[in-house]
């Protein structure tokens, strides 16, 4: 998942339960390279960016949702904006892993300025992730 570029990539640190599961689903099924660990928490490259899975069962897990396009969203979730090809990878590789979507790899905002790819899904502590992707990327931010 290294080699994209990225002009400064973020840093994320967000709750798990189990490190081992955490290992296993970001490194894994998601293939994010491992950087440095403690008993506490992992550094994950998540295409670039750093995220940390920090063991603390207690905030765990997603709990409330906003209507988006008709979708229940996860306010609270992260992920990465891909190219469509590699969303569209993802999202057979994701099916074929069987993960569980809770909103199913689909185009939102279809005809509008913000039309997107998107799918989320759980982590094994219940973190949702989002993937999304632009048929033109300039679309990103627009209005």
């Amino acid at each position: 998942m290294s080699g994209y570029a990225v002009s400064q990539p973020f840093h994320l640190a967000f709750p798990v339960d189990d490190l081992q599961a955490a290992r296993a689903f970001y490194g894994g099924l998601l293939g994010c390279p491992e950087g440095r660990s403690s008993p506490d928490w992992i550094d994950f490259d998540l295409y670039g960016h750093q995220i940390v899975a920090h063991l603390s069962p207690d905030q765990a897990g997603h709990r409330a949702t906003n209507a988006v396009d008709g979708d229940n969203v996860p306010v609270r979730h992260f992920g990465v904006v891909l190219g469509m090809q590699d969303w569209t990878a993802l999202a057979d590789k994701l099916r074929a892993a069987a993960v569980k979507f809770i909103i199913e790899p689909h185009v939102r905002f279809k005809g509008e300025v913000g039309e997107q790819a998107t799918m989320f899904f759980l982590d094994p502590s219940g973190n949702a992730i989002e993937f999304k992707a632009f048929a033109d990327p300039s679309r990103l931010f627009a209005k």
